[in-house]
């Protein structure tokens, strides 16, 4: 009985934090608290479940279907945040003007003074808004520059691409100054943080600051762009994104390569689609002595003109390369109309030669070495044993 009792005065009695005296207990808190918001939290999910159930069996598009439980979950989360405060309100009774205006005042207190600049820890969660929009506008900006400007001017895809960006980051530092000068914090004190920054220059932002000219240099040359197919320093892939301090690449093996941008100012970089997509692949095959190398000719070029990928143009040949030891090799060159198809444009020409040659008894040989083995012959000196009638020869 003992123990129960005791265990029953803990979680009646009020929580106590060091100075801070709470207006509530433990079962309180489990009571008001936890157990509604856990309620509130399984109601969302059968609230969801159920719509889900009821949108499943009617006709509409999967978009339309998609937006209605996009919204429903906001406002159902709002109703939880809405449900948990109310709870928590009615756990602290009266003193819940106390409470909430000294948790806003410990938000407000600065921790950090220099000049006229205040930042407190409101001043940090405004500043996530701020990121946010500065961010969005820039993407905004270029989007409507795509689909509107771009089109009416008739710029190529190149410039269209050193433009947008350009006005995307312009319009981002924008917003992000303005933001900054809402929320409080003054710009004088930015020249402290330059100082700071030329010191760190020094011990090592070397590298930083090269890459993010060599990012504004990537942006305004246009050397590659984003879904171009590069090759450089060994990493063969399509760029996915340019940023002002590193390059996203993704390969044929499904691999993110984050590259500094130095790397594509400093060494050679292959641009499989500067300014074209269309590319030449070229396709080896050996054929033996024995065949009519005309009628293979004829067979690579039928083959030629039934790819699927082709495109239109003189890189459209038959080359015999070379007499080799045991083969005539030829290679079969094909132009194709986009370099992303290079890998199943390679491999569907590889099974029609395949094909084509089994089919009209062309060989493909393999090497092959003849050796002839020289019989020993005896050397005259060489003794030679006789053996006795009825005695094996020792």
């Amino acid at each position: 009985m003992e123990i129960v009792t005791l265990i029953l005065d803990f979680l009646t009695r009020n929580i106590i934090l060091g100075p801070l005296n709470m207006p509530f207990s433990i079962l309180g808190l489990v009571s008001r608290v936890i157990l509604p918001f856990l309620g509130m939290i399984i109601l969302y999910r059968i609230i969801l479940w159920g719509i889900r159930k009821i949108l499943d069996v009617t006709k509409l598009k999967d978009e339309i279907k998609g937006t209605i439980l996009k919204y429903l979950r906001y406002v159902l989360k709002l109703l939880v945040v809405a449900g948990l405060a109310l709870s928590v309100g009615n756990l602290l009774g009266s003193q819940v003007s106390v409470w909430v205006s000294g948790f806003l005042n410990f938000l407000n207190k600065p921790f950090f003074i220099s000049g006229n600049t205040r930042i407190s820890i409101v001043t940090l969660l405004m500043l996530i808004p701020v990121f946010y929009m500065s961010s969005w506008s820039g993407k905004y900006i270029r989007k409507i520059l795509e689909s509107s400007l771009f089109e009416q001017f008739g710029m190529d895809e190149a410039r269209r691409f050193s433009i947008g960006n350009l006005t995307r980051y312009f319009v981002m530092i924008l917003v992000f100054l303005f933001g900054m000068s809402m929320v409080g914090i003054d710009f004088s004190a930015l020249g402290v943080l330059l100082g700071v920054l030329g010191i760190g220059l020094g011990f090592g932002l070397q590298g930083i600051v090269a890459n993010f000219f060599a990012g504004i240099i990537i942006i305004t040359s246009r050397p590659i762009k984003e879904g171009d197919r590069v090759r450089v320093n060994g990493y063969d892939g399509i760029v996915q994104s340019i940023r002002f301090i590193n390059t996203e690449i993704k390969t044929f093996e499904n691999e993110n390569i984050i590259l500094p941008n130095s790397h594509f100012t400093d060494s050679a970089v292959h641009n499989y689609s500067y300014n074209d997509r269309k590319i030449v692949i070229i396709n080896e095959i050996g054929v033996s002595y024995d065949s009519d190398l005309d009628k293979v000719v004829k067979i690579l070029e039928d083959i030629n003109s039934r790819n699927p990928f082709r495109a239109e143009g003189p890189e459209n040949v038959v080359r015999v390369l070379s007499f080799g030891d045991n083969s005539i090799n030829l290679a079969l060159r094909s132009m194709i109309r986009e370099l992303s198809n290079k890998a199943e444009a390679f491999s569907w020409t590889n099974m029609e030669i395949w094909r084509s040659f089994r089919e009209k008894g062309i060989e493909i040989p393999f090497p092959q070495r003849v050796v002839y083995i020289k019989p020993a012959e005896r050397e005259e000196d060489e003794p030679v044993s006789i053996a006795d009638e009825g005695e094996p020869a020792l």
